[in-house]
């Protein structure tokens, strides 16, 4: 019987929850079909879960943990995720308790050599990135699904097995109370990087893997430094090798530092080797508050993938399809943007409203966003750890160089998350006016936010289903030809230059929105359930606008 280790209960700032194991209805005779399953409980899977919600869709979300997660793990979210979050309903949750950061400093010793500046504007809701817990964002999101019962959660439940047929996934569990079985029609494998379900199938993940390895700290310290990222290179604390630090809630801070090659990982992970490690550096730094040692672990950067994150009924999103290295904070907000991407295929799938062909969109546009992380983080981990010697005599020489020349303090830069534009997607329109745009997202970028008239934010209006937004189009009337019927859910959203403008409207009396979006009378723009420009126009077309909607949908 699968008996999980109970959650620690001696953090110096967090409670975790203990959640109990709930006897299935299959270990009593029962053996419902359930649409979809998603294996694991981290953020991605319980993300997920809320995305399908959002589409009419309950999931069953198996755990084999009986909590949280353990530590901060992914700690750093980016403005499209917090985006992500505002959709899911979690914003009053994470905004309370997140700290929110646009600066960043990178030292060469004790010498500053960058200084990074993100910065916030006036259109946008939240800011570039915020800093919270993993362990926080997993609590929001459980307490989220249990306010409205959007989803089954089962704790306690360890997959031992898998076996999949033409139309249906039949998944083998472990709990405290005995086996038993499950059949889905679709399962959403979201359980990390050791997944069982990529195991069960035998699937490998393919790519690099850097040499370095790095010892990841958090500790409690009442320090009155700003909320920033901060990098030293070859500092004398930490001499030939790296030191990050990152603030978090509740007076907690993450020591990232690279261990050097004659350096015993084992031996380094030993808490009074630790203690004096991050002591030097406080000393360095100035920082006289006594401090406490939460948690640490070992980590080491990795750009593999599965080839395929679609295997047959099974698709892998998160950790369970990609590894990244955490340089630039894009490991969770890949994960999260998967999620994103994935849940309302599904839930148009399982409605009848799209054919079963739409899921292999999600690896064709996950899988060449995560090659594209591959390609930055990779940048950032040559820099951070060099992999040769050639390439640490650049690298010092670089650092070297900034210490008089800012141009060559920009080869510092951490080349923080961004989100990826579907620009290749199958699902973009095949035919649009995407190329003669001044201005605003191009097709298959996110659409940006703006701040309207009376104080609230474009991306309030949007979704959850697709919107078509048209400027000017409130002039043709309510009985303007309008596509979608085959899609009820589409969404009209017309941008007037109107002050008074009629429901589902939106007021632009100085024309800002048309400014923003390069648009023109009669223009428009036809925006995904996920918020990406699936196409944009000149001039509004009917019949163009329902072609682009069954391409979208793969009807």
């Amino acid at each position: 019987m699968h008996i999980p280790d109970a959650p620690r209960q001696d953090s110096l700032y967090f409670t975790y929850p203990v959640f109990p194991f709930t006897r299935p209805v299959e270990m009593d005779g029962e053996r419902p079909l359930h649409d979809v399953v998603i294996v694991g409980g981290g953020p991605v899977g319980l993300v997920t879960a809320i995305e399908l919600a959002r589409h009419g869709v309950r999931a069953v979300v198996l755990e084999s943990k009986s909590s949280v997660s353990d530590g901060s793990r992914a700690l750093a979210f980016s403005r499209r995720s917090q985006e992500i979050m505002h959709g899911l309903g979690i914003t009053t949750r994470v905004q309370a308790k997140a700290l929110s950061w646009t600066e960043g400093r990178s030292f060469y010793r004790d010498k500053i050599i960058f200084r990074l500046s993100m910065p916030r504007s006036a259109e946008e809701r939240f800011g570039p990135m915020i800093n919270l817990q993993q362990c926080y964002l997993e609590k929001f999101l459980v307490e989220r699904i249990a306010d409205a019962d959007l989803a089954e959660l089962r704790w306690c439940n360890q997959v031992t097995g898998a076996t999949q047929t033409a139309d249906k996934v039949t998944i083998s569990l472990d709990t405290p109370e005995g086996a038993y079985q499950l059949d889905a029609r679709y399962v959403i494998a979201a359980d990390g990087a050791r997944s069982a379900l990529r195991e069960t199938f035998g699937l490998r993940m393919s790519g690099a893997s850097h040499e370095g390895v790095y010892l990841i700290a958090d500790i409690k310290i009442d320090s009155a430094l700003p909320t920033e990222r901060h990098a030293w290179f070859d500092p004398p604390s930490n001499p030939g090798a790296t030191m990050l630090m990152h603030k978090q809630p509740d007076g907690l801070w993450r020591v990232d530092y690279q261990l050097r090659e004659d350096q015993d990982p084992e031996v380094e992970l030993q808490p009074e080797r630790i203690k004096a490690r991050i002591q030097s550096h406080l000393d360095l730094i100035g920082e006289t508050a006594p401090w406490e040692l939460e948690m640490s672990s070992l980590y080491k950067a990795h750009c593999i993938c599965l080839d395929d994150y679609r295997h047959g009924r099974v698709l892998f999103a998160g950790d369970a399809a990609h590894l990244v290295p955490i340089f630039g904070v894009r490991g969770l907000n890949s994960g999260i943007a998967d999620a994103n991407n994935l849940a309302w295929k599904m839930a148009s799938v399982l409605s009848g409203g799209s054919a079963d062909r739409l899921l292999d969109s999600y690896s064709a546009e996950r899988r060449p966003a995560t090659l594209e992380i591959f390609e930055q983080a990779t940048k950032s981990t040559a820099f951070m750890t060099p992999p040769s010697r050639g390439y640490r005599l650049l690298r010092d020489a670089a650092l070297s160089l900034a210490l008089s020349q800012p141009w060559a303090g920009e080869l510092a830069n951490p080349r923080q998350s961004q989100p990826y534009d579907y620009a290749d997607s199958p699902l973009n329109a095949e035919t649009d006016d995407d190329a003669v745009f001044t201005a605003g997202p191009r097709t298959g970028a996110p659409l940006a936010d703006a701040r309207l008239t009376d104080g609230n934010h474009l991306l309030d209006h949007i979704g959850p289903g697709p919107t078509l937004l048209g400027f000017g189009l409130d002039k043709q009337g309510p009985d303007l030809d309008w596509p979608g019927v085959k899609w009820p859910g589409v969404k009209r959203l017309a941008v007037s230059r109107s002050a008074a403008p009629a429901p589902d409207t939106l007021a632009d009396p100085h024309g800002h929105l048309f400014e923003r979006f390069g648009a023109t009378e009669d223009c428009c723009y036809l925006i995904r359930p996920d918020g990406h420009v699936a196409g944009r126009w000149r001039t509004y077309d009917p019949g163009v606008v329902e072609a682009a909607l069954q391409r979208l949908f793969a009807a």
